[in-house]
């Protein structure tokens, strides 16, 4: 492949963008995000399932920055521990917007989630409930509980994304009851409210018949719940997981797509399962929000060619800022912003600076022939599990990130300095 980078994979607010003077005032390697494609796509969530019923999953990306662009956009918050939780607290997110996960809340998370008044709490496992009865005996109001099914769909990703299967860590499994066990114990409970039901089948799903085969799961149960207890379900969260294209021949649902796939699955399911009253439908999208809405910019710092193998081009950060080529084999493009239009007939592999043969970002890059060190090189579609993922490997300080609104940039989370890796020491 020669052709020039596919513009579509370039966040619009970032392609008219002088990237050369962000990373020569910021410094590289530098995340760049697009604040308006961004605030777009929360839009298009909610245009598509309504206020309300939208929650940003901040695993993907969570900054105080980002919580407060989500809050603004009316959009809830999927926090997942208590690191996550105490960024949305800062950031002063409504509490009552916050929906708790994880597979293993401590009682202190648990404690501090009541304590702020979260507006959910996923409940993951049996013992989970104990620890959440426990506390909630001492709380002012019972907390809104949502107990997460592993429906056993296949979401057809990779395994370590995958996350609504039999052999799934998270949630409750259908098989012998035990998801109806759950839910009936806590709509029992005095301590505890049932809000609903959540699942989550992964992570990059591009099987939209993945997300119809888990929503008639729920909704089956959802009936058995309301026969057997008289308990109406008021909310089904769905999770989110929808796939995006990080190359120009992948091919995604779109948002529109997907809501469609996900809204007449519901309907339909929900309709022959008799359910006295509809419950609402949720999602917590996340990748599919902040990932097309970013690039990453590095410096290249040596262009190696190996007679008989191929080129290296060693770039000035790599898996300390984005390990998902590592840990899932991400495929990724990259270009020069320099020249955006400009053919890429070199095939070459781009690497980081780490102690490690696999320190990889783009195993099959295409690039212009004559890059060279010094030239600036872009990723796109890295905005989300790359921050996020990020480590001090190799003492490497993580980078800056800077949102970029009308042309303007504005630093939302510094870049580390050599001190900050000292920061912890106590000898």
């Amino acid at each position: 492949m020669s052709s020039p980078i596919d513009p579509s994979l370039v966040p619009p607010g970032l392609a008219a963008c002088d990237l050369e003077a962000l990373a020569e005032a910021h410094g590289t390697p530098l995340f760049v995000y697009d604040e308006d494609e961004l605030r777009r796509r929360c839009r298009a969530y909610l245009h598509e399932f309504g206020d309300g019923n939208v929650a940003y999953a901040g695993k993907a990306f969570l900054c105080t920055a980002v919580a407060r662009v989500v809050a603004e956009e009316g959009l809830h918050l999927d926090v997942a521990t208590g690191g996550e939780l105490h960024v949305a607290l800062a950031a002063e997110f409504p509490p009552e917007r916050l929906v708790f996960h994880g597979n293993n809340k401590s009682a202190d998370e648990l404690t501090r989630a009541l304590d702020a008044g979260v507006g959910r709490v996923v409940a993951d496992s049996f013992d989970e409930l104990d620890r959440l009865e426990r506390l909630a005996a001492h709380a002012k109001t019972p907390p809104r509980v949502l107990v997460r099914i592993t429906p056993g769909v296949e979401a057809h990703t990779h395994e370590f994304v995958e996350t609504g299967t039999v052999e799934s860590k998270f949630g409750f499994t259908v098989a012998d009851d035990v998801a109806f066990t759950a839910v009936r114990r806590v709509a029992e409970s005095p301590v505890l409210d049932l809000a609903g039901l959540h699942c989550h089948i992964g992570s990059q799903v591009f099987a939209l018949g993945a997300y119809a085969r888990a929503v008639a799961v729920v909704v089956a149960l959802a009936a058995d719940v309301e026969e057997a207890t008289g308990h109406a379900i008021d909310e089904i969260n769905v999770g989110g997981g929808l796939g995006v294209r990080y190359r120009a021949d992948d091919t995604a649902p779109t948002i529109e797509e997907y809501a469609e796939a996900v809204r007449a699955a519901f309907a339909r399911e929900s309709a022959a399962a008799g359910l006295r009253s509809q419950p609402r439908l949720m999602v917590e999208p996340g990748r599919s929000i902040v990932g097309p809405a970013a690039i990453t910019l590095y410096r290249v710092g040596t262009v190696k060619v190996i007679s008989g193998v191929g080129t290296y081009v060693a770039v000035d950060g790599g898996m300390s800022d984005n390990p998902r080529p590592v840990v899932y084999g991400a495929r990724y493009e990259a270009y020069l912003p320099a020249r955006p239009a400009a053919p890429r007939p070199l095939e070459a592999t781009v690497v980081g600076k780490h102690c490690e043969q696999g320190d990889v970002l783009v195993s099959s890059a295409h690039l212009p022939d004559d890059v060279a060190p010094g030239d600036l090189l872009a990723i796109p579609v890295t905005g989300a599990y790359g921050y996020s993922m990020a480590s001090n490997y190799n003492k490497v300080p993580r980078p800056a990130v800077v949102f970029v609104h009308d042309g303007q940039a504005r630093v939302v989370v510094r870049r580390e300095t050599l001190d900050d890796l000292l920061r912890l020491d106590l000898a």
